[in-house]
């Protein structure tokens, strides 16, 4: 567990759809101004329209469906995944290098905050060895895959500061996944809170997540004025 001395890391969770774009054009500023000293650190929790995204390890014959959804080459590590409706995304901008001061401890930390979080909600979630992200078992008797996979992890470092992070799939279109191979995993299921029979919405998975979050890096606070009003120009019409 990762705890210390360090200032709350602010916290804003957005409502409707935030466009793609505009979320990695905001985390580029604001990772330059947390390296800079000129801003807190912030996880931002939202939703984006239905589209896939290519990490840096991305297989072009991993795509299926290319015409299907826009198609985001995203800078994070990793390879195609999936966002949609229904599903938590949240944007960790965190000073890895003074937090952690190497990368896969973060990655680890990450998946251990989620599962920490499922569990509050009633899910008994893991993580599989050789495997980024975290699993659910399979339900269905007798099925080859004996996990299916309810949340992705993508981090993308500039100057040890962290972008990107983790998505939660609460109650998205799951056949949507069907456009490409998730994480190049060629037989792997994706799952939901809502496939699971577990009614937990948006918002107690996001109570859950900063809980998990505060027990596991430090404190968090209201994003402030300044965080706010940068978001919202950010995404106001042109």
């Amino acid at each position: 567990m990762q705890r210390s001395a360090h200032p709350p890391v602010e916290w804003l969770v957005s409502r409707g759809l935030v466009p793609y774009a505009t979320a990695c054009a905001f985390m580029g500023e604001r990772v330059d101004a947390i390296a800079a000293g000129a801003a807190r650190e912030l996880v931002w929790l939202l939703e984006h329209p239905p589209l896939y995204t290519a990490g840096t390890s991305a297989r072009p014959a991993d795509l299926l469906d290319p015409g299907r959804f826009p198609v985001h080459n995203s800078g994070r590590g990793g390879q195609f995944t999936y966002h949609g409706p229904g599903q938590r995304v949240g944007y960790v901008m965190l000073d890895v290098g003074r937090r952690f001061g190497d990368v896969r401890a973060y990655v680890a930390a990450l998946e251990a905050l989620i599962v920490d979080a499922l569990a509050q909600v009633g899910v008994g979630a893991e993580t599989l060895a050789g495997h980024v992200g975290v699993w659910v078992p399979r339900q269905e008797p007798g099925a080859d895959q004996t996990h299916d996979k309810i949340a992705a992890i993508g981090v993308r470092l500039r100057r040890w500061v962290s972008s990107h992070g983790l998505s939660v799939n609460v109650a998205p279109d799951l056949e949507h996944f069907s456009g490409i191979v998730p994480c190049g995993i060629a037989d792997a299921g994706a799952t939901s809170l809502a496939r699971l029979g577990v009614p937990a919405g948006l918002d107690e998975l996001d109570g859950a997540l900063r809980a998990a979050f505060e027990r596991r890096f430090g404190p968090t606070c209201e994003a402030e004025t300044s965080t706010t009003a940068a978001v919202a120009d950010a995404l106001a019409p042109a």
